[in-house]
This record gives structure tokens, sequence and C-alpha cells, in this order.
């Protein structure tokens, strides 16, 4: 009776546990019918928007070679003019018509008649014929931020000797506020640092402005204390009617106007800011809220210039000579291994050049340099302040945010406490996805509070990637992380990975370049040293963060190894952007790793956190 109460018992947990794993797959099936059907419809919305947009296209091209065919018509014109002209000079300088001239006009004067015969026998050269010019391409004007604001500078001269080098190429976006649009009057470098913000309108003049921002009226207007242009006479001393004709325009439409003063002294654009509605300072003595330069992550970033840095340390006044505009400036910041800059060096000068990952001091760092740049990001974003500055007028600073769910994958109890340390350190973590053991659920809510925990007991027939996919279905965070038990992660591991997507387009994020150590042989390794700040064909899967929008459509293969290289091959047939970080931050740990051995530089015999943690 005992043995078939404990049989029938077993069978009815195989049971339970079979109706667990049933349910689960319907749940899952459920889930890929519905993610199918959502395919489905944004399939039939694309090809409706394709034949739209194709529709659009041939309409675009039948006004553009209408248009063209204008402007050669024009073209013409202009050159039977210009002949027409030509033949009316010929005429006018002819042998026999300069002789009719003298003889009408000397007629009654012999002298003068004798003068003018003298005169037109002489040779007069006559007018060249006018040549049909070659029609000029129009191309159409890019409007994307950035897009007219690159660098032109290719050589800097350094002790007499002209170094060549490629220009940073500055990006055309994408704005981090589509839905707002601001209308904006600053010099280049204050322009360069909103221009990714919000859609910005720039260029129009006292003469023009109704004109030009009536096409899209502006939910602001920004007004800089600028020191150059058409409105620097304007917000200088007694406000010009220009000016005051533009903030009329903005009341009557109910649009929102600032005065941003950066520059000079306060006492000179006074009496023009006070016509704003509000007004904000960098000058902390000036007595108005506070909104500083800070750095733009568009622009002020570690990429790289094409060609590496120039192996040597150089003064500002050796970086940035008085002829270079501001997109010259900033491939000047990335260009040396270090810059040597004196006291007194403005605090936002020094913050955009750590920003770009230049080493500042007497010698170049990649360690210092990494900690200055993350401290530069720490004084504050354009985008923060631009938050702060729309708070303060009233209105909203929607913009996607870089909170993140975690997802951490257990299969070894003993692992669990370290595990769960390295989550726990890190901040910007909103979700935790923990697939751990059997009554540690209480452990992983007390050392991860207070974030929002999900504890699952994992299958034990089921892969790693399983366990990822049941994962990512129940992350909320608008970035994922996939993070290994095994490994060491500092402190600012995910704030500087999330950083990237500030300033890249990809939809993934990793480390293609990392630290590893074997505890057999007790050794440091360094991975693809030239793979950091890269697009990049794959990053190792315990660094994984994405997008969860973009992780949902890759998905995880059913696989315990293997899973992260079957992801990244995905990637690269979907088109999907991977991007390479920083090497700090984290290290592989394993007892032995002949994958590893092959493919890595030794660094030491020893402990590798030293060397990556910061």
């Amino acid at each position: 009776m005992t043995t078939e109460l404990e049989s029938t018992r077993r069978a009815l947990r195989d049971a339970i546990a079979e109706a667990e794993r049933a349910a689960e797959l319907a749940r899952l099936l459920d889930a890929a019918q519905a993610r199918l059907a959502a395919a489905e419809r944004a399939t039939e919305e694309l090809k409706t928007m394709g034949e739209r947009l194709a529709e659009a296209e041939s309409e675009l091209e039948r006004e553009r070679a209408a248009a063209e065919k204008l402007r050669k018509e024009l073209a013409e014109q202009r050159y039977q003019a210009e002949v027409a002209q030509w033949k009316l000079s010929s005429i006018k300088v002819a042998r026999w018509n300069r002789i009719g001239d003298a003889i009408k006009t000397g007629k009654r004067n012999p002298v003068r008649l004798a003068k003018g015969l003298k005169g037109a026998t002489k040779p007069v050269k006559r007018p060249v014929a006018p040549k049909r010019k070659p029609l000029a391409v129009s191309a159409p004007k890019d409007e994307r931020p950035g897009a007219a604001f690159q660098a032109t500078s290719t050589t800097r001269t350094v002790e007499g000797t002209s170094v060549r080098l490629k220009p940073f190429r500055i990006p055309t976006g994408p704005n981090t506020r589509p839905h707002l649009t601001a209308a904006v009057i600053a010099d280049p470098h204050a322009e360069a640092l909103l221009r990714y913000e919000w859609r910005q309108t720039t260029g129009f003049t006292p003469r023009d402005f109704a004109r030009v921002l009536a096409a899209e009226v502006p939910h602001l207007l920004v007004v800089e204390s600028v020191t150059e242009g058409p409105w620097a006479e304007e917000v200088t001393g007694e406000p010009g009617e220009g000016l005051r004709e533009l903030l009329a325009w903005c009341a009557e439409r109910g649009i929102r106007t600032v005065f941003w003063h950066t520059q000079g002294t306060v006492a000179d654009y006074a009496a023009a800011a006070e016509l704003f509605d509000h007004r904000f300072t960098t000058d902390l003595a000036a007595g108005w809220p506070r909104l500083p330069f800070s750095v733009q992550p568009r622009v002020h970033n570690p990429l790289p210039l094409s060609g590496g840095r120039y192996g040597r340390v150089l003064t500002l006044d050796q970086l940035l000579p008085d002829h270079l505009g501001y997109p010259d400036v900033l491939t000047s910041y990335r260009w040396p291994i270090a810059v040597d800059c004196p006291p007194g060096t403005p605090q936002w000068r020094l913050a955009e050049l750590a920003a770009c990952g230049t080493s500042i001091g007497p010698e170049g760092d990649s360690r210092r340099a990494h900690a200055a740049l993350r401290r530069a990001y720490a004084m504050g974003t354009m985008s923060e302040r631009v938050d702060e500055l729309l708070e303060a007028i009233g209105l909203p600073s929607a913009r996607a945010t870089l909170n993140v769910s975690v997802i951490l994958p257990v299969l070894d109890p003993a692992l669990l406490e370290h595990g769960l340390a390295q989550v726990a350190k890190q901040s910007g973590v909103t979700q935790v996805i923990v697939f751990g053991p059997a009554g540690g659920e209480e452990r992983a809510r007390e050392v991860l509070a207070p974030r929002e925990v999900v504890y699952r007991e994992p299958d034990p027939v089921s892969s790693t990637g399983a366990l990822l996919n049941r994962g990512l279905d129940l992350c909320e965070a608008d970035l994922v992380a996939i993070m290994d038990p095994r490994d060491v992660y500092g402190s600012h591991y995910l704030d500087d990975l999330s950083r990237a997507f500030l300033f890249t387009t990809a939809d993934i994020v990793g480390k293609a370049c990392f630290y590893a150590h074997l505890r057999t042989a007790h050794a440091t390794l360094l991975k693809q040293p030239e793979a950091e700040y890269t697009y990049t064909p794959e990053v190792a899967g315990a660094t994984l963060l994405a997008r969860r929008h973009a992780l949902r459509a890759v998905g995880f293969a059913d696989l315990t190894e293997g899973w992260d290289e079957v992801l990244m091959r995905q990637c690269r047939t979907d088109g999907v952007k991977v991007f390479s970080a920083d090497r700090f931050g984290y290290v592989r740990v394993r007892d032995e790793d002949r994958w590893l051995l092959g493919a890595a530089h030794l660094v030491e015999y020893g402990s590798a956190e030293p060397h990556a943690l910061i």
C-alpha cells in the first residue's frame, strides 16, 4: 500500500510538473503567436507605408523633373539674353557703326568730324562671345542636425610640422525629443550643445523670422547672449526692433521665450533679457537660475578618429589654435594622447576634453582618462540640463530612459551569493529576473532591495538560452542586461555600458575587449584591445546590454553553450548594430579557457581586478 501511494504521489508530482511545463509552453506559444500577429500587422502597415512612400517619391521625382526643366529653360533664356547683349555690344564697337556715329555728331563741326573719323579708324577690342555654362546641380538641403555642421580643417601644425588627420564626422542625429521644436539663436558652440535635444530651427534673421518660423511654429524660443551674426546688436544694450518684433510674434502664438546668458557681462544683456519669459545663466554671480554648459553625448564622446591618436602630449594652445571652428574643435579633442591644460582652463572645456576620452595632464593614461570621462558625464549632460529648463518653463520633457532590467541565470547554487552581489552594486537597475535554486528567493530579495525582483526556479532540463527567453518575456525596462554569476562586474559597469546608447545608433552594446582571469594558470589576459569603442560583429554574451525591443526581435537560441555566438550571428544577418564599449568594469573568470588563450594577450600573472576595475 505504501509503495502504491508513493508511486501515486510521484506520478502526481510528475503530472503536475508536466502540466506546469505544458502551461509554460502554452503561454510561450500564445506569446509567440501574439508576436507573430503583431509582426504580420506591422508587415502590412509597412507595406502600406511603402506604397505611400513610393507614391510620394514618384510625385517628388515629377516635381524635381519639372523644376529641373524650368531651371534649364531659365538658364537658356539667360544665355540668349547674354548673346543679345553681346551682339548689341559688337555692333556698337564695329568700325562702320563708329564712323556713322562720327559723321552724325560732326556734320556741322568740321573739327569734331575730323577727330571722330580719326578715332573711328582705330582698332577696338570686340567683346567675347558668351558660352553656355553647365547647369549647376542643386543638391537637396539635408535638414538633419549636424548635416551642415562638419569639420573642414584636415591639418594641424605642431612646432612647425604639419600633420594631416581625418576629421571627426559630426553625427546627424538622432533627436532626443523629436516631438519638440525650438527656434534657437546661438553661437556655434551653444548651437552644437542644443541641436540634438529637439527639432531645432536656426538661421533666421530679424528680417525673415516670421516667414521662416511660420513653416514649423516652435514650442519655445531660446536666445543665447550671442556675440556674432545678425542678432548680436539686437540683444546687446538697448533691445533692437527686430528682437521686439520676434518676441511679440511669439507672444501672439503662446510660444515660451528663454534668454540664456553664456558669455559677456550680464549688464550688457540685461535690458534684452527682461523682455523674455524666462532667463538662465552660466554665471553663478548673475542671480538668475543656472543653466551651465554640459557635455553633449552626441559630439562629446570617446568615439575615436580614423587613424588613431597622435602620439604626443600637446598644450591647449597647440591643440586649439584661434582659427578653428567648433566642428574642428571636436576633431582636435580626440586627436592627441593627452592635453596639458593650464590653470584657469574653464571647467566646461575640461569636461568636453575628458568626455572625448582624452587624458588631461602631462602624459597619456587610459585608466585616468576613463575615470575622468565618467566624472564628466556624472556632472550632467545637456539632455539633463534641457530637462531642467523645460521643467522650469512648463513644457513636458518626455524622452527615452536608460533604465535596466537584469537577467541573472544561476545554474550552480554555489554561485548565487556572488551573482547577487555583482548585480546589487549596479545603479540604474529597476528590475532583476533571477533564475536560481530553490530556497534562494528570500535571500535574492534581501540583497537586491529595493529593486523589483522576479525569482524563478530553473527547469533542470532547460538550456540557458531558454531561460533567457523566459526572462526576456518578464523584462519591463527599456534596456536588458545579461550577467553571468561566474564573472566579476565593477560598480560602474552598467553605467559605463548604458552611456554608449547616448552616442551610438547601436541596439546592442557589450564588450569585445575585456580582461579575463584564468584561475588554473593564475593569468590575467586582455582580449582584443583594438576593439574598444567600435561597431563590431560580436560582443561577449556575459556583457550584453540591449534595447528590449531589439532583443525580443532576435531572441535567444535554445542552447547552453554558444547561445551568444548564435545571437551575434543572427544580429549580423538581421542588420542589428552591435557596439563594443571600453575594456574596463568587467572580468571574465574561468578555471581555464583554450579559446581565450588563443585570442588574448597576456597582461601578467596575477589578479585582473586591479587592471579592470576603476
